[in-house]
């Protein structure tokens, strides 16, 4: 299954998965977000405490005095901008790490210096707020890519910030110069498309995180809490949509799933991650031929992402399925030599097969490959731990 996570991170959709389905074209299009809700299926849902908006961008006395003290001999806007990010990110200063799981508030990001991509953004709003700099949330439109966590495949987003000198009417500015501030600068190298985004929607990304997060726990009255408030911020989110329709299948809702799934279809016809969810409930339901249908559409629209065989070959590994998992992995290599998850994958089956020269050779490609010093550590440990046996 598939949720949407957004890394916005996160889409599972994450924005988590069952499929993270991510945003396209601008939308129009809205739902009726109490047609899709179903608040008599999860009783006390309303008992589950959510952040408010207030509590997500919050900044404490801490955050306060950092944005105070890393910008207190600087008065030229372009210049404290420069400043507030390189602290922020300088290995040597505030050192902020990545952490694909810290679904957190913007205090609590400060505190742990530990963040995803929306996690991040969220902080560094709140500082550059604090600042008086302004910002833009921008969504940029990366090819579908799953991660697996406990038997699901979380469909990664991606958001990143633009920062702005405020506007001063007694100054006439020529041109501004915005700052982009992104926790993996190689996506936007690769010119994906972007456009900025509401707060409200970045809102919806952090409750459909938090909800994705529940719903791989099976804490599912306090996922559809998070997932209904945000389709109640942003109605035109679609990723909560998808995760609300797992959700709703896994606990036997199937009228309600398939409501989710269409609405989510009505907000982008193309997500693929709706269809494929929707072809699984099709098939649960006795519907094969409409399932079989559905499948192949997505399956044509996927040849050409080696992701999408990056998780074929993850879900069969996990059912033991090793010779199956080896062939996608193949694959995926295939269709691009520069992904560390595909090596890593490649590694995982070899030492399953007891290949250990292959498995060393696998994890070094890996590593060489890793884009942040995190993952680096973990297939060195993975390096070290192989010639200990």
């Amino acid at each position: 299954m598939l949720l949407n996570k957004r890394c916005y991170s996160i889409f599972l959709v994450v924005s988590f998965v069952t499929a993270l389905s991510g945003c396209k074209s601008a939308q129009l299009n809205k739902v009726d977000s109490q047609r899709v809700l179903y608040d008599d299926g999860f009783q006390n849902f309303d008992k589950v405490v959510l952040e408010n908006e207030h509590d997500i961008f919050y900044l404490d006395d801490n955050g306060k005095q950092f944005v105070k003290q890393t910008l207190s001999n600087i008065s030229d806007p372009g210049e404290q901008i420069i400043a507030l990010v390189e602290t922020i990110f300088g290995q040597s200063k505030f050192n902020l790490l990545y952490d694909g799981n810290a679904n957190t508030i913007a205090s609590e990001t400060f505190k742990n210096k530990a963040a995803n991509c929306l996690s991040m953004s969220i902080m560094t709003y709140a500082l550059a707020d604090e600042a008086g700099i302004s910002v833009n949330f921008q969504q940029i439109d990366i090819p579908e890519y799953w991660t697996r966590r406990d038997g699901y495949s979380l469909l990664n987003g991606h958001i990143n910030l633009r920062l702005l000198p405020k506007d001063d009417p007694s100054v006439y500015q020529f041109q501004v110069q915005g700052y982009q501030v992104d926790f993996d600068p190689q996506l936007s190298r690769h010119n994906f498309p972007k456009r900025v985004v509401a707060k409200k929607t970045v809102l919806a990304m952090y409750y459909n995180n938090k909800g994705a997060e529940a719903l791989v726990k099976h804490r599912f009255t306090e996922a559809y809490a998070y997932l209904r408030q945000a389709i109640k911020v942003d109605d035109t989110f679609e990723s909560s949509l998808v995760n609300l329709g797992l959700l709703y299948r896994i606990n036997g809702y199937y009228i309600q799933s398939q409501m989710a799934y269409e609405s989510a279809l009505v907000l982008n016809s193309t997500s693929l991650t709706a269809m494929e969810n929707l072809a699984y409930l099709f098939s649960v339901t006795d519907r094969q031929k409409a399932a079989t249908e559905l499948l192949k559409k997505v399956e044509r629209k996927r040849a050409d992402n080696p992701y999408y065989f990056v998780n074929l070959g993850e879900t069969e590994l996990d059912m033991g399925n090793n010779q199956l998992a080896l062939t996608y992995f193949k694959k995926a290599l295939s269709l691009s030599k520069k992904k560390h998850e595909i090596y890593f994958g490649l590694a995982r089956v070899y030492f399953k097969l007891g290949e250990l020269d292959l498995t060393e050779h696998y994890l070094q490609l890996a590593k060489e490959f890793a884009k942040n010093t995190n993952d680096e550590t973990r297939y060195q440990n993975k390096l070290n731990f192989l010639t200990s046996l």
